[in-house]
């Protein structure tokens, strides 16, 4: 698609996790490229990730005061209502400062008051789900948005059939290393001739896998099997103290952020199955171990690996089987190279690399009527 050369003004929202943001980064990434001269404004929930990583991406962003449902504790959403109300009021005034010529939302509750608002100001929005299971969110946005972007099929059960295309979630660009992938493990700072296993619990960490990992140290050693650990910023400091920052053929980040790198090193990766780590993963055909976080809406993640697992690209883990069956699981699957192969082939065929020109070429095109 060659670019175009008007100029636009997109608002992309959505965040609380990595899952809703980096989908966002990757499509304004796309925007920019096929419209050079375009504005783009991130707009997400005030002292969350986003207010972070989109300004670290190069991108202006506008926070709201809106807080998520809090399940755990009833009692801490009785200002739910006021702050609901502060957003929707801030979200039209963005609106109306910045005048968007289309906004497109990734999920979560952050992006609910500002595409809200967007559809009653009459301005188009997109939505963008990466789950097998749609979010609360996108379905409440659904009726009125201009087209639903998703990855899996049988979508139409949340969403209108004749606004949903099936695209792939837009991932970061994954998959543009030369290098190989003993090249990449050297670069990590690991062996190149020794399996390497790629731990994380998502970007806010999870303590149930970080347990197991924990515990299984001994036999990382023992079958002389390298780990990267990234155990997430609030689980840190603790896991350091305990175990330091590395072993004999181990290291211990809070966060990677060149995941184009550890994903290339990796034989296996141990992950939650979030829609956009699976997607990734699809990207670069690497086998995988999905543990479903239960401490999602609607348990979504569960749907999302059962789809994979469907597929031969992972085996699924339920998060109370972890303590036990993690590392055995481990050793089975990092010492089989047939079965290596086989779990890269199933997950291969998840791979969308064309998904994020998708979505943008769909805006574009209802731009240009």
């Amino acid at each position: 698609m060659s670019y175009s050369p008007k100029t636009y003004r997109f608002i992309l929202s959505g965040g609380g996790t990595g899952g809703h943001i980096y989908p966002a980064i990757a499509i304004a990434q796309e925007l920019e490229s096929q419209f050079p001269h375009c504005e783009i404004l991130f707009v997400g929930a005030e002292n969350k990730m986003e207010m972070r990583l989109v300004p670290e991406s190069g991108y202006q962003i506008k926070g709201l005061p809106i807080v998520g449902f809090n399940r755990k504790s009833l009692l801490s959403n009785i200002f739910l209502p006021f702050k609901l109300w502060r957003s929707l009021s801030k979200a039209k005034q963005i609106l109306q400062n910045f005048q968007p010529d289309a906004v497109i939302g990734t999920g979560g509750f952050a992006s609910g008051p500002l595409l809200k608002q967007a559809q009653k100001l009459g301005i188009p929005t997109f939505i963008q789900e990466q789950n097998a299971f749609a979010g609360v969110t996108n379905k409440l946005l659904a009726k009125n948005a201009v087209k639903i972007f998703t990855a899996f099929e049988g979508m139409e059960k949340w969403f209108p059939a004749n606004k949903i295309v099936i695209t792939g979630n837009p991932v970061r660009r994954l998959n543009q290393l030369t290098i190989s992938q003993s090249e990449a493990k050297e670069q990590l700072g690991f062996e190149a001739d020794y399996p390497l296993v790629f731990v994380t619990g998502g970007s806010l960490g999870a303590a149930v896998i970080n347990r197991a990992i924990g515990a299984a140290t001994p036999y990382f050693v023992k079958n002389q099997v390298q780990l990267l650990w990234q155990c997430g910023k609030n689980n840190y400091k603790h896991l350091k103290g305990t175990f330091g920052e590395a072993g004999m053929n181990w290291k211990l980040q809070d966060f990677v952020s060149r995941m184009d790198l550890a994903f290339h090193a990796a034989d296996l990766v141990v992950s939650r199955a979030g829609a956009s780590t699976i997607s990734e993963l699809a990207l670069v055909g690497k086998p995988a171990i999905l543990i479903p976080s239960p401490n999602v809406a609607e348990d979504h993640q569960t749907y999302n690996a059962k789809a994979v697992e469907k597929a031969g690209g992972a085996l699924f883990l339920a998060d109370e089987d972890v303590a036990q069956d993690l590392h055995k699981l481990i050793f089975k699957i990092v010492e089989n190279t047939p079965l290596l192969h086989q779990l890269s082939n199933g997950m291969l065929k998840f791979s969308q690399p064309f998904a994020t020109q998708k979505i943008v070429e769909s805006i574009q095109n209802h731009l240009d009527k």
